[in-house]
């Protein structure tokens, strides 16, 4: 009994593929066989292939279109602003415009009656669901480095204490970068002596500003996302230390000495008080334990002189 005629239109692109296999996996030399092989493949695509295949609608394929190059937009993004960090500063607006192409998919409704919800077809139709993945990787990303802390509510540019930090930031670079002009490049410490004097003040409203901004994110702030602040922040600051304290070998004057050094000799001055009120406390025990019997001795001591004369 012959198969069934749509079972063989069915089975037609699987054996044309496995005929391209089989003649490639035989090698350059075997021209023949190769010739063969595409001449029976051709013949059989020829045939047609199933009418029943899911296509996406035109509306559909658009969408995946943009996702995709918005995807490939950010990734390129993120790759080029690594290092140094500065991803929430350059990517914030192409990571907005993939939000709005994933959500347009997720919208979407092909125009035709017979046609498949885009948001179907295109994020859970099959089990890898890459537009999803890729949604879910870009956005763990962009909460990890905590962007969110460094802008503005609408997320269209930087907030204003992130661009009062910035330009902190760029002003003790070049301050650093203007006295080590004509400097040999040591790590000797002795060298910087002109760095450490002359950048000072920058460097410590740069600090001051970085320690502002993070008791101000703790206590809910601009943001209340995370206890941390933005990556483009901390790794400005992390590198800002880093050159004033290892590759310069500067220090900041400690603003909290005195009280450190009250606090710490009331501690160490506490024992000595203390034994010092205890020995008192006692001998005014004594006194008091004493007094009453030299009185009692007196007064027995007149008695017997009045009984006796």
């Amino acid at each position: 009994m012959a198969p069934p005629r749509c079972l063989c239109r069915a089975l037609l692109p699987a054996l044309a593929l496995a005929l391209l296999g089989l003649a490639a996996a035989a090698g350059p030399r075997q021209t023949p066989a190769l010739e063969l092989a595409q001449e029976l493949a051709e013949e059989l695509w020829s045939a047609g292939l199933p009418g029943d295949l899911p296509e996406l609608e035109p509306e559909c394929r658009s969408l995946l279109a943009a996702f995709a190059e918005g995807s490939a937009a950010l990734t390129g993004c993120l790759g080029q602003r690594a290092r140094p960090v500065r991803l929430c500063q350059g990517c914030h607006g192409p990571y907005r415009r993939l939000l709005a192409q994933y959500g347009s998919i997720a919208r979407a409704v092909g125009n035709s009656s017979e046609s498949h919800n885009c948001a179907k077809s295109i994020l859970t139709s099959d089990r890898l669901q890459i537009v999803v993945t890729l949604s879910e990787f870009f956005n763990e990303t962009w909460e990890a480095a905590n962007c969110a802390n460094c802008l503005k509510n609408n997320s269209e540019g930087l907030s204003n204490s992130t661009e009062e930090f910035l330009d902190l930031f760029n002003k003790s670079l070049t301050c650093f970068e203007h006295n080590l002009q004509g400097q040999g490049i040591d790590l000797s410490p002795n060298n910087y002596t002109e760095v450490c004097k002359n950048c000072n003040e920058t460097y410590t409203k740069l600090n001051d500003l970085y320690n502002h901004l993070q008791r101000m994110n703790r206590q809910g702030g601009e943001s209340a996302h995370s206890a941390h602040l933005c990556i483009d922040v901390e790794d400005a600051m992390n590198i800002t230390r880093k050159l004033w304290s290892r590759t310069f070998n500067c220090s900041l004057p400690c603003s909290d000495t005195v009280p450190v050094i009250a606090v710490s000799s009331f501690i160490l001055f506490l024992p000595i008080v203390f034994y010092l009120s205890s020995f008192l406390h006692s001998k005014q025990k004594k006194r008091i334990l004493i007094l009453p019997k030299r009185i009692q001795s007196n007064a027995n001591l007149v008695n017997i002189q009045e009984k006796y004369s």
